[in-house]
């Protein structure tokens, strides 16, 4: 086994390892014929025209009105520029504070976060957790109630008394576990800002060992049973929770990513199943779980990872409830769970699976949603597709079932991505968030890079972990595509439950200030406000598009001028782009929400490498901040 630390690799490099690149490719002959096959700087991105925007305009509003609107009246804020200092940054007339922290208490009697310490075993699942993620607020009762993930620990800082935070005993693996999942808390604004209401009967921690339901087709499968539970139907705990999402009833999801760095074996000799190649399990994890705990060791238990990768439904209004794995909506590295009501009442949702060369997906329910219906089953009964992207601005969502896979509909849960592959889906640059329009039938999916993509010097072309090839398309045209893009669709008849939808690139990211080609980026990127890796994004009520960022900081080469993470607004009528905060260095921008009279706007702040927000000399802590303007008056 290698030496090297896994806890310090982010996932992408975490997924490098199980999947290692082949050869240095013959890049300029492939971009050069990507860029005259599409043509796409003038191609397939028509944002900012008329023909880009009359797909939209006419359910944003009058399509004359919006064409005549001054584009500034969109964008209420002066962009700001780019930063590589410690702290977060805001337009003036706004101003931020803190609103939870990592280690800070959901209950009293229990402390705040020891920095010379961290947080005691005792008390590891009554605080905030780490590395906050996807969000969304919920009014309950009248009380406002933020359900937010936490993707990931960083165990050098969680477990400062073990060398190189690698965990000595099991109770170093309870701590680990605890400080990730999801987090339920009720917050209130007072005199002193939005805080955490202490002791709040809604207050929750999920984490990995937090009972859990699995429910439709896998559920009961022998693909998942275990000698713990021989039913097939009762798991614990949810992992590597990234994005999110919420349903029309007031329910939360949270959606599994890198499920499968947890899971390892204790015997070198173990044979691997096949399958497990395809989601990146190997013998090795991050956090060594399988040495302390043996539901994580494959060798003992290999079904326990097949328990793990879905999208999870939360009842935030609920403290006592348990959470659900609704396996129809698939077992990928779920980036988020975007979901909107179709024409007729089913129930759509849009899903990424954040990986090189993966898919991406769209659920739809047989039921339809009748508000104060009955709603257990929309999640768990209906048909799973994958998107075909085709070059002429067209595409199609390829049905998952047993006709169009051979596969059982069990087998298409558990196994999805060979599902996928087997209908021949469009290979794509790392889908992340999905985000819907509330005000324009059209859907946006952030992709967020792919180094690996295109025809190698022996002539060969790369392929994803399942052989799948990795071809330029018109969608991803760009190999070694450090800056990544934002596709946006436009589903057939106004109806996201259709199968067919036309296509556009919202943006493609890049550097204008280092290159001249393609790389430079779409026409509404420039110098003052490029960034790479787009990933999180949602809507606000005004129908405007906020970009968050988890890409290079590093402020050279290819990224010289591009500063810190950041989060920016984007038109989709104009495709008009501007820079509205910038954060930590070292820290990614994920997740976001606002209070329900709009006036303030919740975002994460992910692993800052500088001891934010505290100041010198305290420990980085993970971070939700509350964003208000100075005169109170709605942003979002």
């Amino acid at each position: 086994m290698s030496d090297i630390n896994k806890s310090d690799l982010s996932w992408d490099e975490w997924d490098e390892l199980q999947n290692p690149p082949p050869a240095v490719t013959d890049f300029d002959r492939v971009v050069e014929s990507a860029l005259s096959r599409r043509g796409f700087l003038g191609g397939v991105l028509a944002f900012g025209s008329a023909a880009a925007a009359m797909g939209t305009v006419g359910n944003l509003m009058s399509s004359t009105a919006a064409l005549a609107q001054d584009a500034s009246s969109r964008f209420q804020f002066k962009p700001v520029p780019i930063a590589t200092d410690s702290t977060v940054h805001v337009p003036e007339g706004y101003s931020w504070k803190p609103l939870a922290k990592w280690g800070e208490p959901l209950f009293s009697g229990v402390p705040d976060l020891d920095h010379s310490k961290g947080v005691s075993v005792e008390h590891s699942d009554k605080v905030f957790g780490e590395n906050t993620d996807g969000m969304e607020l919920f009014v309950i009762g009248g009380r406002q109630v933020i359900a937010v993930n936490h993707e990931y620990v960083n165990p050098k800082i969680n477990l400062p008394h073990a060398p190189e935070g690698k965990p000595q005993s099991a109770d170093d693996v309870k701590i680990l576990q605890n400080m990730q999942g999801v987090t339920v808390m009720e917050v209130a604004e007072g005199e002193n800002g939005w805080q955490i209401v202490l002791d709040s009967p809604l207050n929750r921690r999920i984490h990995h060992n937090t009972p859990m339901k699995l429910s439709g087709p896998a559920a009961g499968s022998d693909l998942v049973k275990t000698a713990a539970d021989p039913s097939g139907t009762e798991s614990l705990g949810t992992f590597n929770n990234c994005g999110a999402g919420r349903t029309p009833w007031g329910t939360y999801l949270t959606c599994e990513e890198n499920f499968n760095g947890y899971f390892g074996s204790t015997d070198a000799e173990f044979k691997m199943p096949d399958d497990y190649k395809r989601y990146g399990i190997s013998a090795e994890t991050r956090y060594a779980y399988e040495k302390f705990d043996e539901r994580f060791d494959v060798s003992k238990n290999p079904n326990e990872p097949r328990r793990a990768g879905y999208v999870v439904e939360i009842d935030p209004s609920d403290a006592s409830s348990t959470p659900v794995k609704r396996t129809a909506l698939g077992r990928i590295k779920h980036e988020n769970a975007a979901c909107v009501v179709a024409r007729d009442g089913r129930v759509v949702v849009y899903m990424g699976d954040d990986e090189r060369g993966e898919f991406l997906y769209k659920y739809v329910s047989n039921g339809i949603y009748v508000p104060g219906g009955d709603t257990s089953k929309l999640l768990d009964e209906g048909t799973l597709y994958v998107a075909k992207f085709a070059e002429d601005g067209t595409g199609e969502w390829l049905a998952l079932t047993p006709e169009t896979t051979g596969m059982k509909m069990d087998e298409i849960c558990v196994f999805t991505r060979m599902a996928a592959s087997k209908v021949g889906a469009t290979t794509m640059d790392r889908p992340e968030w999905v985000a819907t329009n509330p005000v324009a039938i059209e859907a946006y999916c952030a992709l967020t890079n792919n180094s690996r993509r295109g025809v190698m010097k022996d002539g060969k072309l790369r392929t994803n972990a399942g052989g799948d090839p990795l071809e330029l398309n018109a969608v991803n045209p760009r190999e070694a595509n450090e800056y990544g893009q934002i596709v946006r669709w436009y589903p057939a008849n106004e109806d996201h439950a259709d199968a067919a939808f036309k296509w556009d690139l919202f943006c493609m990211a890049g550097n204008p200030a280092v290159h001249k080609d393609a790389y430079a980026g779409s026409s509404n990127i420039n110098e003052g406000n490029m960034f790479n890796s787009p990933d999180g994004m949602m809507f606000d009520s005004t129908g405007l598009l906020w970009i968050q960022t988890d890409g290079e900081d590093s402020n050279e080469g290819d990224f010289a001028g591009q500063g810190n993470n950041q989060m920016l607004a984007g038109d989709p009528v104009t495709g008009r782009i501007e820079r509205f905060l910038t954060a930590p260095l070292g820290a990614e921008v994920t997740g976001q929400t606002w209070s329900a009279d709009k006036r303030t706007h919740f975002v994460g702040i992910q692993h800052p490498a500088a001891p934010f927000p505290d100041g010198e000399g305290k420990l980085p802590r993970s971070t939700i901040v509350a964003i208000k303007r100075e005169d109170n008056k709605i942003i979002g």
